[in-house]
């Protein structure tokens, strides 16, 4: 079964989805002429007002819904961002693919976070109300801008199965390879707690969710990100071997082998897509939830999101391997790679700090990515039985398969899921793209005319004022 779920990733990775990624990530870059640098300023200014404020120019004034900040929704989605793939991910990627996949996680970043900008900006767009919430994502608008209930569907179950479920076990695993590393606990047992803690939080619903979130990513990512820098400072000298190292090996000057620069683009782009999501169709989901008075707003805080997690933590564990020089060490993989290396810089300090970081990056991935699931089952049905059953198997069954299965299966099956949940959403945010593109126009005229903050209302787009809910 593996051998088999290995050949199709080949094929998927090696010959569709990162020219697709590539191609879409020029695309939106070109038509939006490079929102993702020339917006940063903006993206700051809102995501620290939000933060302080709680609204970020809140324009609905429906008092029956406990409201979501933009920096929640922030927090959420980098919660999954920030996650196995900026540890266990990076490391297996340069295991496998060479220094160079670092040059090539930074390729796609850069170029994915115009495409995240877009299919957030699009998740606020076709938002709904629900309950004491909002609620959205690509299947909202696959069904409402699309008018494709069945491509919709699709990407529901494909969404659920990815992050609710194989995500969830990737995120077991690695906690629990960490947990083994530092303290010889046993992952059986580790598992178990983790889905206790997990059903707690998820039984809660998206208000619980955010509050966490809010807690634990600013703790986390600060906490790692400053001491990847310690180990920097300390081995500064090396820095420029390190970026000599990534990008000669990056173009191949360094592979001796005629398919190392393929594994090396290959890998690059797989773990850089796992660990920002750019373009997957996570991030609308919860980006959705926000209350904000123009959609674009949400789009350029989610964008950011991109950089933080790729550019930022991901580039500390590469720099941190890297100095170690034990990325070529055969029996190194995974997350035991980067806790050898800490290891090697600051002792047996090194394993017990990224067992907890590790636990504190999954743990918060395990309820963002459960999320991700949540608003897609209410998509298709508002049976709680169903909810109540996924839930179970969620923040449950698969967190214990993750506990006992092997690091190269569950990695393997989340390979493939991602393939055919970033298919789907491409197809979508390509056709429904242009309205992205009028939005942004209209939120730069608004700032010409010196409006601090911009609005949003469905009558700008009279072509779908039937079918947007949430901005009268």
């Amino acid at each position: 079964m593996n051998d088999i779920i290995t050949l199709i990733n080949d094929a998927l990775w090696g010959y569709v989805l990162i020219a697709v990624l590539v191609a879409c990530g020029l695309w939106f870059t070109w038509k939006t002429r490079g929102v993702q640098f020339r917006m940063v300023g903006e993206m700051f200014r809102l995501l620290t007002d939000s933060a302080t404020s709680g609204t970020s120019g809140l324009s609905d004034s429906n008092s029956t819904h406990r409201h979501i900040s933009s920096f929640q929704a922030f927090a959420v989605s980098v919660a999954t961002r920030v996650g196995t793939g900026n540890l266990a991910g990076v490391a297996t990627a340069i295991a496998v693919g060479g220094p160079g996949a670092v040059f090539w996680m930074w390729v796609i970043a850069l170029l994915g976070s115009a495409t995240a900008f877009v299919e957030s900006t699009l998740g606020q767009l076709f938002k709904q109300r629900h309950k004491d919430s909002f609620i959205g994502g690509p299947a909202y608008y696959i069904e409402k801008g699309l008018h494709c209930r069945w491509l919709a569907v699709v990407f529901a179950v494909l969404i659920t199965v990815t992050f609710g479920l194989s995500y969830n076990s990737i995120q077991s695993n690695t906690i629990c390879g960490a947990m083994h590393e530092a303290f010889g606990w046993s992952p059986l047992w580790v598992g178990m707690a983790l889905a206790a803690m997990a059903l707690v939080i998820v039984f809660g619903g998206i208000h619980r969710i955010a509050n966490v979130s809010a807690v634990l990513v600013p703790l986390m990512a600060i906490g790692y990100f400053l001491l990847a820098l310690v180990i920097i400072v300390m081995n500064i000298e090396q820095i420029p071997h390190v970026m000599k190292v990534i990008v000669s090996s990056a173009f191949g000057l360094q592979q001796s082998v005629g398919g190392a620069l393929g594994a090396t683009i290959m890998n690059g782009v797989k773990r850089g897509l796992f660990s920002n999501e750019a373009g997957e169709g996570s991030a609308p989901n919860v980006a959705a939830t926000a209350t904000v008075s123009h959609p674009v707003k949400q789009g350029l805080i989610q964008s950011l999101g991109v950089f933080t997690d790729t550019l930022l933590v991901c580039s500390c564990t590469a720099f941190v391997i890297l100095i170690s020089g034990l990325y070529d060490v055969p029996e190194l993989n995974g997350i035991a790679l980067t806790q050898a290396a800490l290891s090697s810089e600051v002792g047996a300090f090194g394993p017990v700090f990224i067992a907890v970081a590790i636990f504190l990056f999954a743990f918060s991935s395990i309820i963002g990515n459960y999320y991700y699931g949540e608003a897609n089952i209410r998509f298709m049905t508002s049976n709680n039985a169903v909810l109540t059953a996924y839930r179970l198997l969620s923040g449950g069954v698969l967190i214990l398969f993750g506990a006992m299965a092997s690091l190269e299966m569950v990695w393997n099956l989340g390979d493939l899921c991602m393939a055919l949940l970033t298919a789907c959403n491409l197809i979508a945010i390509v056709s429904l793209g242009k309205f992205t593109f009028r939005l942004l126009d209209d939120y730069r005229q608004q700032k010409r005319r010196g409006i601090k903050e911009p609005v949003f209302h469905r009558s700008q787009l009279p072509e779908l004022a039937d079918e947007l809910e949430c901005w009268e």
